[in-house]
């Protein structure tokens, strides 16, 4: 049973995934960096842990491209624990040169700051 708190948990950070999503095909990383804790990572589906800093340079510079991110499934898992969603979604984009559309499945924990949820890590694997 999911309590009401348990569910404006959810709401408020599907909210930030979209909203990573927009900025993301937006190339705005300004507005990314303000989603994602300082000490956010990425580790790629090819095992790269990539630090924030260095994502979004490679978003701001067009190393990265995103050219669109469909959705296909959203879960969310709150324990006393963790927060975490799960997307599954076809992104298409170019990545250091090699360009494609990729079944991601991302695995993004969160933490609450002063400014709300916001992602920690993110795992992305293929689905």
């Amino acid at each position: 049973m999911t309590t009401d708190s348990e569910q404006d948990i959810a709401e408020e950070i599907r909210a930030n995934y979209q909203a990573q999503c927009d900025a993301m095909v937006g190339a705005d990383v300004s507005e990314l960096s303000d989603l994602l804790a300082p000490e956010f990572t990425l580790t790629h589906m090819t095992g790269y842990l990539q630090p924030k800093s260095e994502w979004l340079d490679d978003i701001a510079t067009g190393q990265m491209i995103y050219h669109s991110i469909h959705n296909v499934d959203i879960t969310t898992d709150i324990t006393p624990d963790r927060v975490t969603l799960t997307a599954r979604s076809r992104t298409r984009a170019t990545i250091w040169g090699a360009e494609g559309t990729w079944p991601l499945q991302l695995r993004i924990d969160y933490t609450h700051g002063r400014a709300g949820w916001i992602a920690t890590r993110t795992v992305a694997s293929t689905w």
